[in-house]
């Protein structure tokens, strides 16, 4: 057995197909003589020609999975078509006399040196996008078949691969893939969501899985515990070909249940956000049944922009969002950069010996108005034309530790507000929030409350300061739990607060989408969860099997216990009895 990371869920049982030589990408090109025009000609043939397929690929997409899942191959036609890229490859073969391939090669070199820095999961993640991208193009500088060897998959199989890029997974026959593992990859990368949008279960990450499988072996992908069983016995193939079956049987389900609104046991209602990171993001979660956008992450813009993106650029992207999102409904969080996440064009690059508690997010944008204020400029005339559909746009801080960034805050929009005055340009006075990650915001959020207009807690980062833990460090990763007895009890404290004072109150992040956590969250009189969009159509199922007084019941017992395993121990058993089936509703 082999644990990685639950990507699609599902159970899938079958024979494994080890396709890492397919899908290797050439080698670099040697050095040599080059024709400066010709390459050049050559670069931009191949160029269109990738776009000529990404838009077949598109529409097979679309027939496959859905139009919004199909969108994030419009991501993949802009990276061809972005200036930076064209520029860098131009440069390559002007300048550094490489062929075109040369310079493909040199422009991955350069993208991958700057993607490495990013300690966000999502992030480096898109590098795969660029890489599926500058592939495609090379693919075609060589005069190669782009699509798989469709031979080779004629059975139903259990991929295993190293890395399975967006359009190699689209290119495949959903019915001949059982299910995928892979040795890199995360929950937020594109090939994930086109893996969870064709129902393939999925888990990656498992380092050594392309040295302990071959071709033939049978496997179990258990795509809800991040699980691969390799070999297994007859009664554990048995017990998962029973769960595959009721796995297809509830999936079939919760599609049935999309459409219908969020509900306790009781009848309260729950309102399911998403957390998204792009207009496909966003369209996904109308796809799966969210009531709008709990968290547009704006970093992304930023990192993968050459200079500064211009207000009207940001315009544009966020309006984008708004009109994708569900009910026109988005949480807007201004940019959240410094610590891992470094550019170039702000200066000051300096090294810190904790940069996550550094100079970063907040603090960063308070050192840079001007970088800053342009920003709140799009989001405020974005949030105009948001109104004028009938939708709802609020803006949110991160990192928020004092009131005094409060107070400093709300001067900068004012700020931005009176330049737009000046400037006769239409704009919307948004509701402003503050993003609760810091423990000393926690302790001090009765000071704040007054000076917002919501909270939205970010439980990640929040449980990772309040324990000292970092959750990427497998030394002490182990104390980043959720459950833990401070954290909850520092949740209850501030949820209680935001009620008390009538203020609305979200939460961003994990938690939000683990049912055991969703059952005390709820007990504590949280009403709003934000989670990945791939997550609610599992919480609004689970929602209705748990009363609100049956929460409230639950959390007077857990904010009693001592350990974390003593509350994860309570939760299973009482889940167990309330929820039907409650292993069901285990995806991570």
């Amino acid at each position: 057995m082999r644990k990685g990371v639950a990507v699609s869920p599902g159970i899938a049982v079958g024979t494994a197909y080890c396709a890492n030589k397919l899908f290797l990408p050439p080698a670099a090109p040697s050095a040599g003589e080059v024709d400066i025009q010709a390459e050049l000609s050559r670069y931009e043939a191949a160029r269109w020609r990738a776009e000529e397929d990404l838009l077949v690929i598109q529409k097979k997409a679309e027939q496959q999975l859905s139009r919004s899942d199909a969108s994030i191959f419009d991501v993949h036609r802009s990276i061809l078509s972005d200036s930076s890229l064209v520029d860098r490859v131009q440069e390559g073969i002007i300048q550094n006399k490489l062929t075109a391939q040369g310079a493909l090669h040199h422009a991955l070199e350069l993208y991958s040196e700057a993607f490495s820095k990013f300690h966000d999961s999502y992030l480096r993640e898109r590098l795969t996008d660029i890489r599926d991208v500058l592939q495609r193009v090379e693919q075609h500088l060589q005069n190669d078949s782009v699509e798989p060897d469709a031979p080779l998959l004629a059975n139903p199989v259990i991929l295993v691969v190293d890395e399975l890029l967006p359009s190699q997974v689209v290119g495949i026959d959903a019915l001949k893939i059982r299910g995928i593992v892979t040795r890199c990859g995360s929950q937020t990368s594109h090939a994930a969501i086109v893996a969870r949008g064709l129902g393939i279960p999925a888990v990656s990450g498992i380092e050594d899985i392309l040295e302990i499988v071959k071709t033939g072996d049978h496997l179990v992908v258990d795509g809800r515990e991040g699980l691969v069983i390799i070999d297994p016995d007859a009664e554990a193939q048995a017990a998962y070909l029973k769960l595959e079956r009721e796995f297809f049987d509830f999936k079939d389900h919760l599609v049935e249940n999309r459409d219908l609104p969020a509900k306790t046991g009781d009848g309260a209602v729950v309102e399911l956000l998403a957390n998204v990171n792009s207009v496909s993001d966003a369209r996904a979660a109308g796809a799966m049944g969210a009531t709008g956008v709990g968290l547009f992450r704006t970093e992304y813009l930023y990192l993968t922009h050459p200079t500064v993106p211009s207000e009207e650029e940001q315009v544009q992207l966020y309006v984008d969002v708004i009109k994708a999102a569900p009910a026109h409904r988005v949480t807007i969080r201004s940019i959240d950069l410094g610590g891992d996440k470094t550019l170039p064009f702000l200066g000051r690059m300096h090294r810190e010996a904790n940069p996550f508690m550094g100079w970063r997010s907040i603090r960063l944008c308070f050192e840079h108005p001007d970088f800053l204020l342009p920003q709140l400029r799009a989001v405020m005339r974005a949030a105009a034309i948001g109104q004028d559909l009938g939708g709802d746009v609020r803006l949110m801080f991160p990192m928020i530790t004092t009131l005094e960034e409060i107070i400093e805050v709300k001067r900068v929009v004012r700020d931005a507000q009176q330049q737009l005055d000046a400037e006769q340009k239409p704009y919307a006075r948004v509701p402003l929030g503050m993003m609760l990650e810091v423990p000393a915001a926690a302790i001090s959020i009765d000071l704040m409350l007054d000076e917002v207009d919501f909270v939205s807690i970010g439980s990640n980062d929040l449980v990772q300061y309040l324990m000292a833990a970092d959750r990427d460090n497998p030394k002490v990763a182990h104390l980043c739990q959720p459950l833990a007895p401070p954290v909850l009890h520092i949740l209850n404290k501030v949820i209680r607060a935001c009620l008390d004072a009538r203020k609305p109150v979200t939460l961003c992040g994990e938690m939000a989408g683990h049912t055991m956590s969703y059952a005390v969250l709820l007990g504590m009189g949280l009403r709003s969860f934000s989670m990945s969009p791939v997550l609610i159509p599992y919480i609004k199922e689970f929602a209705r099997y748990l009363s609100t007084e049956t929460a409230e019941s639950i959390v007077q017992h857990v904010l009693k216990l001592r350990t974390t395993s003593e509350i994860r121990r309570y939760l299973a058993e009482e889940l167990d009895k309330l929820v039907p089936d409650f292993e069901r509703f285990k995806i991570s």
